[in-house]
């Protein structure tokens, strides 16, 4: 039986919750982080290495963290690889509102001639994966800058990853306060462009600054753009994808529908980047 062992991604700044530390957020009883690691586990993972500060201290984890922090997912998992032996690697993020059901889709083993598996809900979820341990180092070993900022194409889509079909209810992740209501069973506010809490007064000072109305600023819309960008191009590219969006929307004429286009032009893109 191949051996396997598992990188939990916990090291985020939660920018988007404030800065809470979202993997220990509670769902059902346990932390995701908690939920993320119970997942691996069940899989058969035999060391579970956290890419974070020690979170908690009671859970059968390894910890190691990116120097300096917050690098991003890559930065993470190249911290974590050497701390990994077995032949292949689960790598999971630790804010998935739904780990267990997710991970169990992932393959027992992989299949000769491919280097990785990941679920796709039409589009890939990199960090829902399961890699050899030797393609990933070897990927690894070809960044710059230990992986800082670096994306998940830029990392992965060199190798040979199968996709796995999954419904999107099962990857899911935890970004603002109205995920976790979700999460949690609880209804999400009516609208998505509310801006999530910990930017409430952010947004309103901006608004009175720049004489801008009430629902001017689509907090949520933006930091979704930031999200999809980040994941499918590179994480430096989501300001500056944030910033073009609103200029062609501006050009436009700068209404709602016309800033959501354009977001949508911009998002659309990003997804299809890792098939350039």
């Amino acid at each position: 039986m191949v051996s396997v062992d598992a990188i939990v991604l916990a090291g985020g700044r939660g920018s988007r919750v404030g800065g809470a530390i979202k993997p220990l957020f509670d769902v059902d009883g346990s932390t995701l982080l908690g939920a993320a690691v119970d997942a691996v586990r069940a899989r058969g993972a035999g060391r579970v290495v956290v890419a974070a500060p020690v979170l908690d201290a009671g859970l059968d984890a390894t910890w190691v963290r990116e120097d300096p922090p917050f690098g991003g997912p890559v930065a993470g998992i190249v911290a974590a690889l050497p701390a990994v032996d077995a032949e292949e690697v689960f790598v999971v993020a630790s804010d998935l509102a739904t780990a267990g059901p997710a991970v169990a889709l992932l393959p027992d083993g992989l299949p000769v001639g491919v280097d990785g598996a990941c679920l796709d809900d039409g589009r890939r979820q990199w960090l829902i994966g399961r890699y050899r341990t030797a393609a990933l180092r070897a990927a690894a070993s070809a960044l710059s800058d230990a992986g800082r900022d670096a994306s998940m194409r830029a990392l992965l889509g060199g190798l040979n990853v199968m996709t796995v079909p999954a419904d999107p209810d099962l990857t899911r992740d935890v970004d603002t306060w109205d995920d976790l209501t979700k999460a949690r069973g609880g209804v999400m506010t009516e609208s998505r462009t509310l801006p999530p809490e910990a930017l409430n007064d952010w947004s309103a000072a901006l608004a009175e600054r720049f004489n801008l109305a009430e629902g001017d600023i689509p907090i949520s819309l933006i930091l979704d753009l930031a999200r999809d960008v980040a994941n499918g191009v590179a994480r430096p590219a989501a300001p500056l994808s944030a910033f073009v969006a609103g200029l062609v929307a501006g050009r436009a004429g700068g209404t709602p529908a016309e800033t959501e286009a354009a977001v949508a032009a911009v998002v659309e893109m990003a997804k299809g980047w890792e098939n350039r």
